[in-house]
C-alpha cells in the first residue's frame, strides 16, 4: 500500500475561499467617496449629540445639512 499524496496537483480547485468580489454598485459608491472627499467639511460635527426628541435631532440635523460652506 502505498501512501497517498497530500495535494494532487491535477485535481481541479473549485472553489476559492478567501477572494472577495466588489459588489455591482461599486461605481456609486467610488462617486460618492470622490464627493465628500472633495468637501472641507463633513456632514455633521464631529462628537456625540444628545437631543430630548426625534424631532428636535431631525431639526439639527438639517440645519447641518443647509448650512453655508465657510470660505
Amino acid at each position: 500500500m502505498q501512501p497517498r499524496p497530500v495535494v494532487n496537483v491535477e485535481e481541479f480547485i473549485g472553489k476559492t475561499v478567501g477572494r472577495r468580489v466588489p459588489p455591482s454598485g461599486a461605481g456609486l459608491q467610488k462617486t460618492l467617496n470622490q464627493v465628500l472627499a472633495g468637501q472641507k467639511r463633513g456632514v455633521c460635527p464631529r462628537g456625540v449629540y444628545r437631543f430630548h426628541s426625534h424631532e428636535e435631532a431631525d431639526a439639527w440635523t438639517l440645519k447641518m445639512l443647509n448650512r453655508k460652506k465657510a470660505i
